[in-house]
């Protein structure tokens, strides 16, 4: 089974990474572009017997290490 996962930063959390993605793009004469989110998506393969067992662990997984509850939120979405 795999899972989706989506982390992105609350809002509010500064992201310096797009930030200076942004002024990059504007530097090179993008001048349209007024903002940049990042994201980090993984795709994680699971043995689950079923969708909700999938979904309990990943739960877990992000919670234990893959997003930090602080400044990120996280979606898990089941592909299978």
């Amino acid at each position: 089974m795999k899972a989706r996962v989506e982390i992105r930063f609350r809002p509010g959390v500064l992201d310096p990474e797009a930030v200076a993605i942004g002024k990059a793009l504007r530097h090179l004469g993008f001048s349209d572009v007024r903002g940049v989110e990042r994201r980090k998506v993984l795709e994680l393969e699971l043995e689950a017997g079923d969708a909700r067992t999938a979904r309990e662990r990943v739960e877990r997984m992000c919670e234990a290490l893959l997003a930090n509850p602080v400044i990120e939120t996280y979606r898990i979405d089941i592909l299978d």
